[in-house]
């Protein structure tokens, strides 16, 4: 597995007693906040976060997800995810700085659905959000997410846990799809914060599977999508390629509900597509980034 370079990590209370682990990539430009998808970490951002230049990138690692750990009872309620957001953009200053700046968002899957939720409880914290396929279904085609057995709980469940080490998980993930298509520094990032040491030297997810399928299921919850007029900041909401019943054919009716919403379509990318191409993506959201301060 290559070495990433990692950066400094610090540590925020969030709600419920739960300390968020949260990585800061640095940088004096726009203060940035990264949100990663169900069952990845904030590593998962590095060559994107890398690719941003000057501004200052910040990724938590969620509630359950890599160095954030939970009870195995604790709430994971989708707007337990907006307050790991919020707590995170407070415990920097980032809530309206002494010069008026704030931060912008850029989400992915449930990550950009929490950004959506934190700016609908406390408007005006983002001056922007760039979101990648966020789960925001409306109310009509929430019920399936809300069974146990839907497909991706079902997925979640049997992952496998654990590995010898992770070069193992590397080389596995690495070798056949979705993860196949991560570029390796992105990859090696997932890898790095998404698991954690066990006893007999193996390593195991730092997102357990029970928790991950939990997840999906409480998706169910969140009411994003009715609340996008009120979401008064430029939104990009970005997708890949559309593909049956998938986030990326929301994309366009999400865009179209948000007040200031435009959609933004890269049909040669996936569902994963901030994983695989950072640069690129990188390059298209410090433009959106120079559009919020024309």
């Amino acid at each position: 597995m290559p070495a990433i370079d990692l950066p400094p990590r610090i540590s925020v209370p969030s709600t419920d007693g739960v300390t968020l682990a949260v990585h800061d990539f640095g940088g004096s430009g726009t203060p940035v906040l990264a949100a990663h998808a169900t069952g990845f970490n904030g590593l998962a951002w590095t060559p994107l976060a890398r690719a941003l230049g000057s501004c200052h990138v910040v990724a938590p690692d969620f509630r359950a997800h890599g160095g954030s750990a939970v009870a195995r009872d604790a709430d994971l309620d989708w707007d337990r995810f907006a307050d790991d957001v919020l707590a995170t953009v407070d415990a920097l200053g980032w809530n309206a700085g002494a010069d008026g700046s704030r931060p912008v968002g850029i989400g992915h899957s449930m990550g950009g659905a929490a950004l959506l939720l934190a700016e609908v409880r406390r408007p005006g914290t983002f001056a922007g959000l760039w979101v990648f396929e966020p789960i925001i279904f409306p109310r009509e085609m929430r019920a399936t997410a809300s069974s146990a057995d839907n497909p991706l709980s079902v997925g979640a469940r049997r992952r496998r846990p654990t590995f010898s080490s992770r070069d193992e998980a590397f080389s596995t993930y690495a070798s056949k799809p979705p993860m196949n298509s991560f570029t390796a520094e992105a990859l090696a990032g997932y890898v790095t914060a998404g698991f954690v040491a066990v006893a007999d030297d193996t390593v195991r997810l730092a997102c357990e599977p029970e928790d991950e399928a939990r997840i999906y299921t409480t998706a169910s919850t969140c009411t994003a999508f009715e609340h996008l007029g009120a979401v008064s900041c430029p939104v990009a909401v970005v997708r890949g390629v559309v593909e049956g019943f998938s986030p990326a054919g929301i994309a366009g009716p999400a865009a179209e509900a948000a007040s200031h919403g435009h959609l933004v379509a890269h049909d040669e990318l996936s569902h994963f597509g901030p994983m695989e191409d950072p640069v690129g993506l990188a390059a298209e959201i410090s433009e959106f980034i120079s559009a919020l301060h024309a």
